[in-house]
């Protein structure tokens, strides 16, 4: 299979779809989005406009990524860990590298790492053990 480069919405909205098939089935983080996810088509189409947005600098996405990852952990009871995150990455990193190639590849792939380590640093500084 010819690996595509990512540079259309048709390509991220397939790369996100892609990727959270994988999630949805995985035993370690699937339950996690299962449970927090009511409709995922919207759900869907809100990370291709953060994707679209990251990539090709289209301003589409709207929200704060920060707070609702806060928000999903306090429902978890606070126990998503660093393992949770690696998984996300690995799965993702899985789903570009099967299938795209390229500067936008790389970069989806980058981001995605910084995201991961930015993001679980917030939830666990928004902890009531850490006030």
């Amino acid at each position: 299979m010819e690996k595509r480069q990512l540079d259309t919405r048709a390509e991220i909205s397939w790369l996100v779809r892609s990727f959270y098939t994988k999630v949805r089935k995985d035993d370690l983080i699937g339950p996690i989005f299962n449970q927090q996810i009511s409709d995922w088509e919207i759900h869907l189409e809100r990370l291709t406009d953060f994707w679209e947005t990251n990539l090709t600098f289209i301003r589409k996405y709207k929200g704060n990524p920060v707070q609702k990852h806060i928000e999903v952990d306090q429902a978890s009871q606070d126990e998503i860990t660093q393992v949770h995150f690696g998984r996300w990455l690995q799965l993702w990193f899985e789903t570009i590298n099967d299938n795209f190639e390229g500067d936008k590849a790389e970069a989806a792939k980058n981001r995605a790492r910084n995201m991961s380590t930015h993001l679980f640093l917030k939830m666990y500084m928004s902890r009531p053990s850490n006030d």
